[in-house]
């Protein structure tokens, strides 16, 4: 998932300089805006994956330039997170159905922010993907349908069930960590027993 490209919005230059570091630590490639309008011009020139915006910027504010890359063709399906002070329920509400994919108010955790990035990007990526059906042996697993076939016979599966085995098959002969199964198949909001994956 690291390599992405994500633009990172926002007038405070050490908020900019403290989410880039850490997206950077991540593997992301950043680029930074702290105008509304010189947002959108990199949204629209770049290969951007995801937007971090904040709301109250010097030209046009962070709900313009929502509302600006969900109505262009190029760029209405790069997804939003709100990064801002504007914690009052109308102001996540209006970004919300704006068009921006997630809402996080400042003062905020990095961490967090991190998890919510990789949530939202795998979101993106599986979308793209839609309906990639793999075989491996006997087994035919159909993305779309979250579907798992032996034979021609189904295998009753969770839905993590399902996500683990996808991910396994679908990186065959790849070393995945724990660490990485545990962010990519049960993201941010997990928070049990972290011996889950162990085998």
């Amino acid at each position: 998932m690291a390599g992405e490209n994500i633009l990172v919005v926002d007038d405070e230059v050490h908020i900019v300089e403290l989410v880039k570091y850490n997206l950077e630590n991540n593997g992301f490639k950043v680029f930074t805006a702290y105008e509304g309008r010189e947002a959108i011009n990199i949204a629209e020139t770049k290969n951007i994956n995801l937007v971090i915006l904040d709301l109250m910027l010097p030209d046009i504010d962070g709900l313009e330039v929502c509302k600006t890359l969900k109505r262009k063709d190029t760029t209405s399906n790069i997804p939003i997170i709100m990064l801002t002070a504007k914690s009052e329920e109308l102001d996540k509400i209006v970004g919300l159905e704006l068009g921006a994919d997630d809402y996080i108010t400042k003062p905020f955790s990095v961490r967090e922010l991190m998890a919510r990035v990789r949530a939202i990007l795998r979101r993106a990526a599986s979308e793209v993907k839609g309906n990639e059906v793999l075989r491996i042996g006997q087994l035919t697993i159909d993305n779309t349908k979250h579907e798992v076939l032996k034979n021609g016979k189904s295998i009753d599966l969770t839905l993590k069930e399902f996500e683990l085995l996808y991910l396994l098959i679908k990186n065959k002969g790849k070393v995945l960590t724990r660490d990485s199964l545990l962010d990519r198949v049960w993201g941010y909001e997990y928070y049990g027993e972290t011996r889950t994956v162990d085998v």
